[in-house]
Order: structure tokens, then sequence, then C-alpha cells
């Protein structure tokens, strides 16, 4: 097999590219845009729905990871059942299914009257939420050009950051319009999933009008993935070199999954304790403290997917110039400090305007070189399973090391005056996994995806 590198082209990635590459691109970055609007839409809701579901006297931190756990969980599930399924029925067909999945169940949740109808309904959402990524990105790899791939793959990454930032406006909204009594107090989180709905209708556009990219195409024609298993992961598996790449590239992926989804989104709890601690400090009642101390998590959440939006935009470009693993290293050692940082300095609400969004442009880099990388590790009939693995079993990793937060929170620092803190700080060593992986990763800058000297490198 090939590996000659393909030859970089002069101007920017998006030079040259046709009206179809364009319609692609807008309809794979709007599918990632409304699945990460769906998670921060959660991580908003997930505090003040803990404490309308749950009885008196639970911890919401505590229960709310394992919301999350359960979220997650949904999620590497479905990652795996319609990444595979995105292999076999195609990249568009996939896509259209799971968008469908995770809105109408986002919607679902705004009906909740527990915590365990909370948590079926999250684990629902998962399965979509899932699903989407890895077609998308499949997708979006096999259309574009060989020259433009990785600057759309990174822009795509950097894009959710809309969809990020969105759900924070939702939730400031929200805070204001319970603050005004519009909704009713403790509602909010319910109306921002009945919002979360909404993307249901890009559905309707991608069946309308996608295509399937042209290289899967012409190995359905052919009749060759009637060739392959039927049961992708057992072929991505019987090959020494796809075995290895996607072990490492999970591996790779449990260090930023479980560094973002077990500190970094605990952000908004961060926040709403330290203010909460202040205000009753100055008196006030806790009526008046919580929609106020939910506006601020709602900035904190902005504020981070400001910086993550630059973060992300600054990855493509150190991987498209310096290599994915410099990109990697580098993105995961900033990640480790900055994150340090936030949580163990945070003590104000003007620091929610720059020492949050410097954690955030840091934590969420590594995000934009796995949407790059991880579909350059497999061959066509292969990268939608691939990568799903890759980011999927991640996650099954990642549920079951998000709850740690709130266990060491609750057990093991219980008597320091604020243990979220120590328990950030311990939680941050996940980012050494993936510096300790990285050097047995392969480079793979200006290489043409694996197989493509069958079809022509494009």
């Amino acid at each position: 097999m090939s590996s000659s590198p393909v030859a970089p082209s002069a101007g920017r990635w998006w030079h040259g590219l046709t009206r179809y590459h364009w319609f692609v691109f807008a309809v794979a970055a709007l599918g990632w845009l409304f699945d990460c609007l769906d998670q921060q839409l959660f991580t908003l809701s997930r505090m003040p729905a803990m404490k309308a579901l749950l009885p008196e006297g639970s911890d919401p931190v505590l229960w709310g990871g394992y919301a999350t756990s359960v979220f997650l969980a949904g999620w590497a599930t479905g990652g795996l059942i319609f990444g595979a399924l995105g292999d076999r029925i195609g990249r568009a067909k996939t896509m259209m299914i799971t968008i469908l999945i995770y809105s109408l169940c986002t919607g679902l949740s705004a009906l909740s009257t527990s915590f365990w109808d909370f948590a079926f309904y999250r684990f629902i959402t998962g399965l979509g939420v899932g699903g989407e990524f890895a077609v998308g990105v499949a997708l979006l790899a096999e259309v574009m050009p060989a020259r433009s791939r990785s600057g759309a793959l990174g822009a795509l990454q950097a894009l959710s950051a809309i969809g990020n930032i969105s759900a924070a406006l939702i939730g400031m909204g929200m805070a204001s319009l319970e603050t005004a009594g519009v909704i009713s107090l403790g509602n909010s989180w319910r109306w921002m999933f009945v919002i979360g709905a909404i993307p249901a209708f890009l559905a309707l556009i991608i069946r309308a009008r996608m295509k399937e990219p042209e290289r899967w195409q012409r190995m359905k024609d052919s009749g060759e993935l009637d060739r392959h298993s039927a049961f992708t992961y057992v072929e991505l598996f019987r090959d020494p070199r796809w075995r290895r790449n996607a072990i490492l590239g999970m591996l790779l992926v449990c260090s930023g999954v479980i560094g973002l989804w077990g500190i970094g989104f605990f952000t908004p709890e961060l926040i709403r304790t330290v203010l909460t601690k202040t205000y009753l400090a100055q008196g006030m009642t806790k009526a008046e403290i919580g929609p106020l101390v939910d506006k601020w998590a709602s900035w904190g959440l902005l504020t981070l997917q400001i910086g993550a939006f630059f973060g992300m935009l600054t990855a493509s470009w150190v991987a498209a110039r310096l290599g994915r693993r410099r990109a990697f290293a580098l993105a995961f050692t900033t990640s480790m400090i900055a994150t340090a940082c936030a949580f163990g300095f945070y003590r104000d609400a003007s620091q929610t305007f720059w020492l949050i969004p410097i954690m955030g442009f840091f934590q969420l880099s590594v995000f934009a070189v796995y949407a790059i990388y991880l579909p350059e590790l497999f061959p066509t009939h292969l990268r939608s399973t691939g990568t799903s693995f890759c980011y999927n079993v991640g996650r099954f990793v990642a549920a079951a090391g998000v709850p740690l937060i709130g266990l060491l929170k609750t057990e093991v620092y219980a008597d320091y005056a604020e243990p979220m803190r120590p328990a950030a700080l311990t939680m941050c060593a996940v980012f050494l996994l993936g510096l300790i992986v990285l050097p047995f990763a392969p480079e793979t800058k200006d290489k043409p995806l694996p197989e493509d000297e069958r079809f022509g490198a494009h």
C-alpha cells in the first residue's frame, strides 16, 4: 500500500470548492453543530433538572455525574451501531437517522418526571448524538479534495462551538425569563430541551438533497462492500494495521473525552458552587441566588466555547502545518495546565471572562485534531466504523470515569472547604494518558487516505 505524500496545494483550503462541496460541508457542520447544542443544553440543564427530579437531600453533582454517564454510554453505543451502519448503508442515510433520534429524544427529555425516565431519554438521545459525528466526518473526508480535507474537518469541529455558544445564550435567555416570572421557577431546563428538538428539520434536507460519497458509492455498485464482513468490527480487528490504529485512536480519545466531560463540562457546577457561597455571605436568599448563578453558569459556558472556537481553529492550523502528533502533544499538555488553573484559581465572577475561555481554548483544541486525524487512519469500507470505534469505546471508558469527580468530591475530599477543586485537580492526570500513547501513533500529515491509490487521490 502506497504511502507517498500528497503534494500540498497553494492557496486556502476552501479555494476551488464546488457548490456541492459547500453543501456537504454545510450539512455536516450543521449536523455536528446541533449535536453539540444538544450536549451543552444538557450540561446547563443537568443541575436544575437533578434538583427538580431528585428527592430532597440528594447530591445533584453526584447524580448529575450518573446522568452524564448514562448519556455517554448511549453516545458510545449509538456511535458503535451507527458507525458500522454508515459503512454498510451509506453516510447520508445514517446521518439522517441519527439527527432525527437525537432531536426528538431531546424534546422528550422535557417531559421527565424522575431521574430514571430522564436518564432513559438521555440514553436514547446519546444513541443519535454518538452516531452522527463519525458518519459526518467520514462523509466530509471522502467528499472533499485531499488538499482541503484537514482544513474542512478542522473547520467543522471549530464551528461546533457555535452550537455550544447558542446553548449558552439560550440558557441566559431562559434564566432571564425565569427571573421575570415568564417561566415558573425551576422549570427553564424543560424549555431548553424543547428547543433542542428543532434540529429534526435538518434531516429533511439531508433526505432531499444529499448523495453518498463517490468512493463509497463505487464500492457499493461494484459489489465490493458485499464481499467484506457484514459485521465490520470483525474486519476492523482482523487486519493488524487497522486494529493497531483503532486501539491507539481510542486511547487518545479517552484522554480528551474524560478530560472534557469529567472535568471541563463541570464548569457550570464550579461557578454555581463558588458564587452561591459568595452570595450567601452577602446575605442573599436562595430564591434570589438560583436564577443569578444559573445566568453566570451560562456565561461560563459561553466564554468557555468562545475560547474553544479559537482553540480549535488554532489546533487545525497546527495540525496542518506541524503534523497531527505535534498538535496532539501541545493540546494534551496545555489542556492539563489550563484546566488545573481554572479549577484551582476560580474565585470571582469576573474571572468567568478570562480564566474560563483560556481553559476552553486549550481543552477543546484536541477535538479539532481528532476530527482531522481519526478518518485518516482507516480505509473507505471501514472509515465510519473505525472512527466510531475510537470515539465511542473511548466514551464507554469516559462514562465510567465521569462520576469519579462526584465521588472524589463526596468521598475523598468531603472534608475540604471546596471539595470540587481538589477533585478536579486529581482528574487532570487523565491528560497524561494521551501523552503516553502519542509516541506509538502514526503520523498522517500529507499522506493519502488509506486505499486512495485504488481510486486515485483527489
